[in-house]
């Protein structure tokens, strides 16, 4: 039967979803992979790296393209385009595949595509990329240095002239070049309700997955060698749970009390409420809200799986007042709706998708949400304002917009982080993380104190 799929039309079938429905790449190739869990590992590697790395370097790769074909990229066709593109990327960053097996694999698919009068220019371009591979000629960093970056790392100009910006040449470029390159290993954090940290990692091993510790908490780990997390049981039985360190960092921020009543009014898939529940050891509640069924189902899953009973999934929208429950949360956690620039290490094609417009809607909607947000929290209780992103709009900026407009004084951070996180602007009460700078995602953590 695994004979019968060719791994590279899958790619082709998932860049077509992902750069002509817009759809999220992570969750493409998540479905693929559940519908092709009888390929054998190296099979689901290989459409994994191929998938990943062509999204990942896409501009790197379009401009190679445009070096060697007289049809420019934003005129192709896009089955031509998306099986060049996943050809050059083959040829350029793996090795063990001839590039002229990649070749011929591209015409094949061209015409089984039905683009057989396309045969001649797909062979001919791919052909000409292989010959002149090592001899291409980048942007000049001294004559363009967005445009010598922008190609180099696959990041769009203005992702490029804005992280220079805000936090300089030097730290811009180790952050863009910490999302290039995936490195196989996914971040998990102990169901510590249901187990130690020591039988997690006990469990995973007699599963044969290889496990390393979190530079920065005991229950926080990297797994390796896993094929399919679901078929892992234990992960099927709750022991574990898919979350990166850096969201860690907003539950223990919280710093939750015995009995406290939480509410999460974004919290889909349930990462943070998750930890909440599990910081509180079976006493309180969590309220996971989110505002679709689909969210929820997708929490109330985790739940059920992770087998917490003090915490619920409610269907509720974090843009509308929620005048029943003012003044009722000892902790609310906001962890909002953002551009997500923290994490294109791990969804690649966010950078593509975010623009600085999107960014400046999406701090109306943050304003809004946190409008409502704040008034949840009982007096002397605690907010947690968190974001994935980097944009010093949508974090320090948001955080002094609360400073200045609602009853809230910051809580110092220091102490209730890893000290090798935190920076000068932890006793003020927030930190960003950064990716490249930090062993973890770009994060925004900020904690205040309702007064």
């Amino acid at each position: 039967m695994t004979s019968m799929v060719n791994v590279r039309e899958v790619v082709l079938d998932i860049l077509m979803e992902v750069f002509g429905k817009q759809e999220f790449s992570h969750n493409v190739l998540k479905q693929a992979l559940k519908k092709y869990q009888y390929l054998d590992k190296r099979d689901r590697s290989l459409l994994t790296i191929i998938t990943e790395g062509t999204i990942e370097n896409l501009i790197q790769i379009d401009y190679i393209i445009n070096q060697f074909s007289k049809v420019k990229t934003d005129r192709m066709k896009p089955v031509i385009l998306n099986i060049l593109r996943m050809s050059v990327y083959q040829m350029k960053f793996l090795s063990n595949v001839p590039n002229s097996a990649v070749c011929n694999e591209a015409v094949r698919l061209a015409a089984k595509r039905g683009f057989s009068q396309l045969k001649r220019f797909v062979n001919g371009v791919l052909r000409a990329i292989d010959r002149n591979l090592e001899h291409i000629r980048y942007p000049d960093a001294s004559k363009n240095l967005l445009k010598s970056l922008s190609v180099l790392y696959s990041m769009p100009e203005w992702i490029v002239e804005q992280w220079i910006f805000q936090y300089g040449t030097e730290e811009a470029s180790r952050m863009m070049k910490s999302t290039m390159g995936h490195n196989g290993k996914i971040s998990v954090r102990c169901n510590l309700s249901r187990a130690s940290r020591e039988e997690c990692i006990s469990r995973l091993e007699r599963e044969g997955v290889t496990v390393s510790q979190n530079e920065y908490l005991e229950e926080a780990l990297y797994l390796s060698g896993v094929d399919y997390l679901n078929a892992l049981k234990t992960f099927q039985e709750g022991y574990i749970t898919v979350q990166d360190v850096s969201s860690m960092f907003a539950a223990i921020a919280a710093q939750p009390r015995k009995g406290d009543f939480c509410i999460d009014v974004c919290a889909s898939p349930g990462g943070k409420a998750l930890h909440l529940a599990d910081l509180l050891k079976g006493t309180g509640m969590v309220e996971a809200r989110d505002i679709s069924d689909y969210k929820v189902e997708m929490i109330q899953s985790n739940i059920e799986r992770m087998g917490f009973e003090n915490i619920r999934a409610v269907k509720k929208d974090a843009f509308l007042e929620d005048l029943q429950a003012e003044g009722s949360a000892d902790i609310v956690i906001a962890d909002l709706p953002c551009s997500g620039l923290g994490v294109i290490g791990k969804k690649s094609d966010i950078k593509y998708n975010m623009t600085r417009q999107k960014q400046n809607e999406l701090v109306k909607v943050q304003r809004t949400i946190l409008q409502n947000a704040v008034k949840l929290v009982k007096k002397g209780g605690t907010l947690i304002y968190s974001t994935c992103t980097t944009n010093k709009e949508e974090n320090e900026e948001n955080y002094q917009w609360l400073l200045e407009n609602f009853s809230l004084k910051p809580v110092s951070l220091s102490g209730l982080l890893p000290s090798q996180i935190v920076g000068n602007t932890a006793e003020q009460g927030y930190v960003q993380l950064l990716p490249g700078i930090h062993k973890a995602d770009g994060f925004f953590i900020s904690r205040f104190q309702a007064v």
